[in-house]
């Protein structure tokens, strides 16, 4: 069953930013795929799941949730994080978990990556879609967790 206008809630609060005004080129250029990024507060806070689905992968700065109708959505916490090997990082979740949108996935602090030199932009990218399938709102709005990024259709 697909479902259509699928909603991709923000897994933090924040600004959002188009995927272009990234400083990494893979996201940037939408080699990863088409979405949007969230400048994220500070303080410690827990990135939540986009949408209802399993925990298809699971890194400390990274997870994909993929959706019943097999879609699958990438949140990437900060740019170049994957260089800390999971250090700043907890882990709220496991590889193939069940998980509703808004349930916390991993738990990390902005503020203590941005002080140390890290951009802590957070790409939210639906995987293998097209572009025309996504629609956005207006870039720049301040978003809390679950607060709509993009609908994807399918």
């Amino acid at each position: 069953m697909t479902t259509t206008n699928l909603p991709i809630g923000s897994p933090v609060a924040g600004r959002t930013i188009p995927l272009a005004e990234l400083p990494d080129p893979v996201f940037a250029d939408g080699i990863v795929g088409p979405g949007v990024a969230v400048d994220p507060g500070d303080g410690r806070s827990a990135a939540v799941a986009p949408v209802d689905g399993s925990v298809a992968t699971l890194h400390p700065h990274a997870f994909v949730i993929a959706t019943a109708d097999g879609r699958a959505v990438l949140v990437h916490l900060g740019l170049g994080t994957v260089r800390l090997r999971g250090a700043g990082f907890t882990l709220n979740a496991v590889r193939g978990e069940a998980v509703r949108a808004g349930q916390p996935i991993i738990t990390w602090e902005p503020s203590a990556l941005r002080a140390d030199g890290y951009h802590v932009l957070v790409p939210v990218i639906a995987l293998d879609a097209e572009h025309a399938e996504l629609g956005y709102p207006a870039p720049g709005g301040l978003v809390v967790p679950g607060d709509t990024l993009f609908t994807w259709d399918d």
